[in-house]
C-alpha cells in the first residue's frame, strides 16, 4: 500500500465529471461517474507490498491515478490466495490522512444492483411480477410528453429498454445538482415524485423494448414501486432483506442526511469549473437527488460480501438469479458489455465475463464486480470524479485485477 499524496493537477487534465460507462456505453449520466475508474493508464509507479500476490498491476492502477492528479483511491481483492486491499493518495486533501481501506464512500449506481435484488425477491413471493406495468403499481405516474406508463414493464425499468427520459440529463437539474448551482442546493430535498416530474417534462428516448438507454428514472420508479407494494420506503426493504441478514454493518441507505458516517474520506469535484486549480469539497450532499438511483454508502468489503452472497444465490431463488443475470445489448459501440436487471456483464479482452456495476455521485467513483463463481471479486474507489486520462482504454482498472490470471 501506499500513502503518498497528490494534488490535482492543472485544468487541462480535468475532463469534469466522469460518467458510468460512458467511454464504453456512450450514456451520459451524471449520478454515474465510475468511468473514472476505468480510464487510468498503466504507467510504472512503485508500490509497497500486497497482502496477498499477484495484485502489483492492480496497485500501480491506483497509484497512477494519484500521480495524475486524483486526490486518492482503494481497492480490494479477494481471490484464491486470499483478501487483498490496496490503497493510494489522500482522503483528505485539507489533512493529508491516508486512504484507509475501511473508508466508506457514497457507491451511486452501484444502489441499483440492491434496488434491483429486492424487486426480484419481491416477485419470487408473487407479490409482483417483472412483466406488470409501471401503470399497475403507481397509476398515472410516467404519463406526458409521450410517456406511457401502461406500455412499460418492470423489468424494462430494471434493465434500461425503457425508454424512460433520465432526468439527470435536464439542463436545469444539472445546473442545480452537478454545476454551478451545486453550492446553493447541495442541501435540497427531492421527493422521487418530482424526479419523476422532471423526466415527464420530456420526451421519452424511444418506444419501450425497442433499444437501450441508461436512465436513472428508471431506478426512481423501481424505489417507488418497492414502497407501494411493501409499504415501506426502499432504504427500508433494503436494509431488511439485504444489510441485516448479511452483515453488512457499514453499508447504508440514507434518505436525506448529508453527513457521511466515519470513518470516510473526502470527495472532490471541480463541478465543471475548468479553470479552478483546487476542487471543491462536495462530500456533503442530501442524497435524495439520487434516490434508489444512487443513494447508498459502503466500503469494498460490504461490497465484496453482497456481490459474493449474490452471485451465489444467498439473497435470490434460482429463477430469479436466472433473470436479474439474463442480459441485453447496452449499446453497439460496446459490444463486450450487456446488461441484466442491476447487473452488468463485462466480457474482458482476456476473454473473462465479470458481473457488478460502475457507480457514482459527486467526487466519489466505484466499481464493483466478481466473476461468475465468485471466487475473483474486486471493488474500488477514487474519491475525485475527474479523468486525467485518455479515456480510450475503458476498461483498464478491471483488466489489470482479473486479467492477471489469464
Amino acid at each position: 500500500m501506499t500513502g503518498t499524496t497528490a494534488q490535482p493537477r492543472t485544468a487541462r487534465r480535468r475532463r469534469g465529471p466522469a460518467r458510468l460507462a460512458a467511454a464504453a456505453l456512450a450514456t451520459a449520466t451524471a449520478l454515474a461517474t465510475a468511468t473514472a475508474l476505468a480510464t487510468l493508464t498503466l504507467a510504472p509507479q512503485a508500490a509497497a507490498a500486497p497482502t496477498a500476490p499477484g495484485h502489483e498491476g492492480t496497485q500501480r492502477v491506483l497509484d497512477t491515478a494519484v500521480a495524475d492528479g486524483l486526490p486518492g483511491a482503494l481497492a480490494r481483492a479477494r481471490d484464491r490466495h486470499g483478501v487483498w486491499n490496496g490503497t493510494a493518495g489522500t482522503a483528505d486533501l485539507d489533512t493529508g490522512r491516508a486512504r484507509g481501506a475501511d473508508d466508506r464512500f457514497r457507491i451511486g449506481s452501484v444502489t441499483k444492483t440492491f434496488v434491483a435484488t429486492v424487486l426480484l425477491q419481491l416477485q419470487g413471493e408473487r407479490r409482483i411480477d417483472l412483466d406488470d406495468t409501471v401503470d399497475q403499481h403507481l397509476p398515472g405516474l410516467v404519463d406526458g410528453h409521450g410517456h406511457d406508463g401502461t406500455a412499460i414493464t418492470l423489468r424494462q425499468l430494471l434493465n434500461h429498454t425503457s425508454g424512460v427520459f433520465s432526468y439527470t440529463t435536464d439542463p436545469e437539474f444539472q445546473r442545480k445538482a452537478f454545476g454551478e448551482g451545486f453550492l446553493d442546493h447541495r442541501y435540497d430535498t427531492w421527493k422521487p415524485a418530482r424526479l419523476v416530474a422532471v423526466a415527464m417534462s420530456h420526451a421519452p428516448d424511444f418506444a419501450p423494448g425497442t433499444d437501450w438507454n441508461y436512465s436513472n428514472t428508471n431506478y426512481i420508479l423501481a424505489g417507488m414501486v418497492i414502497e407501494k407494494v411493501t409499504g415501506h420506503r426502499w432504504e427500508k426493504e433494503v436494509e431488511r432483506r439485504i444489510l441485516r441478514p448479511l452483515g453488512l454493518r457499514a453499508t447504508s441507505a440514507p434518505r436525506t442526511d448529508p453527513h457521511m458516517p466515519r470513518p470516510a474520506g473526502r470527495a472532490y469535484s471541480f463541478l465543471g469549473d475548468a479553470g479552478r486549480e483546487r476542487p471543491y469539497d462536495v462530500t456533503e450532499l442530501n442524497p435524495s437527488q439520487a434516490g434508489a438511483a444512487g443513494a447508498m454508502i459502503s466500503t469494498t468489503a460490504d461490497l465484496d460480501r453482497f456481490h459474493r452472497a449474490l452471485l451465489g444465490g444467498e439473497l435470490l431463488p434460482p429463477a430469479q438469479l436466472r433473470q436479474m443475470t439474463t442480459t441485453v445489448e447496452a449499446h453497439p459501440s460496446a459490444p463486450h458489455i450487456r446488461y441484466g436487471l442491476g447487473l452488468m456483464r463485462q466480457t474482458l479482452s482476456c476473454g473473462i465475463r465479470i458481473w457488478g456495476h460502475d457507480g457514482g455521485i459527486h467526487g466519489s467513483a466505484t466499481l464493483a464486480y466478481t466473476t461468475r463463481d465468485t471466487r475473483h471479486s474486486y471493488q474500488a474507489n477514487l474519491n475525485g470524479e475527474w479523468v486525467p486520462s485518455d479515456p480510450a482504454d475503458a476498461v483498464a482498472l478491471t483488466e489489470a485485477e482479473f486479467c492477471r490470471e489469464s
